[in-house]
């Protein structure tokens, strides 16, 4: 699964996922240019950083107006803070959608060609959250749903001269996810709650975009690829079990 020769951008490419994706793609060979609002404060080594704003147009045309060539895309850049519906008004939760669904049809867009050109391929990195309820981060779960389907009608469009497929992607122990999940202890007891008893890293991430990227994946389009550890155990088991034990 190398890269070699190929020029990929990873968006929002400066921490946590993203920056674990930008650390594998330079480790299978590729030049990366990661684009997102801020430098990073620990730079990945092997890769360039650019200013892109994704939800300014004009940022994200002159982003790719820079750029030589493009074999890669990773929509990376999104997010969402904890926020239940009745906390926050209408246009607050639209900046959620926009951030992540509009953004990335905003940046494939303006990618389109130079990707055409490469007979490259497009990334998506969803969520486990667009597959079901999300209290708290609705509007984001709403978003991802979206952006899966956006990326299947964009494999459907775009091919033969462009891929699109889509890592749905769980929880990831990134180095703010003590603050997600009430420190170490939240981290571990959330961690036993995956079948696979960990959370994911950011390099589990990676390595599965490097391969929805590489030559391995020639004939993957259109796909929706989980990285999520086997999902979440339903409830329902637990509760059958406590049951069993009063």
């Amino acid at each position: 699964m190398e890269l070699n020769g190929k020029l990929a951008v990873v968006t929002g490419g400066t921490r946590g996922v993203g920056a674990g994706i930008a650390r594998a793609f330079v480790e299978a060979g590729a030049q990366v240019v990661v684009g997102a609002r801020r430098a990073p404060e620990v730079p990945c080594q092997g890769a360039e950083f650019r200013s892109l704003e994704v939800r300014d147009p004009g940022s994200v045309r002159r982003f790719f107006d820079g750029l030589p060539r493009l074999d890669v895309l990773v929509n990376n850049a999104g997010g969402t803070p904890y926020r239940l519906l009745t906390e926050a008004d209408a246009e607050r939760h639209a900046r959620v959608l926009e951030l992540n669904l509009t953004a990335p049809l905003t940046v494939s867009l303006a990618a389109y060609e130079l990707l055409r050109r490469a007979r490259g391929s497009v990334v998506m990195i969803g969520s486990v959250s667009g597959g079901r309820p999300s209290p708290g981060s609705a509007a984001y779960g709403a978003a991802k749903a979206g952006l899966e389907s956006l990326a299947r009608s964009m494999a459907v469009e775009w091919a033969p001269e462009v891929r699109v497929n889509t890592l749905v992607v769980g929880m990831v122990r990134t180095e703010l996810a003590h603050l997600h999940y009430g420190g170490e202890e939240g981290v571990a007891a959330v961690s036993r709650t995956v079948p696979l008893g960990r959370l994911a890293e950011p390099a589990d991430v990676g390595a599965a975009a490097v391969f929805l990227a590489s030559d391995a994946a020639a004939y993957v389009s259109g796909a929706s690829l989980h990285v999520h550890g086997g999902g979440e155990r339903p409830a329902f088991l637990d509760a059958a079990t406590a049951r069993k034990e009063a």
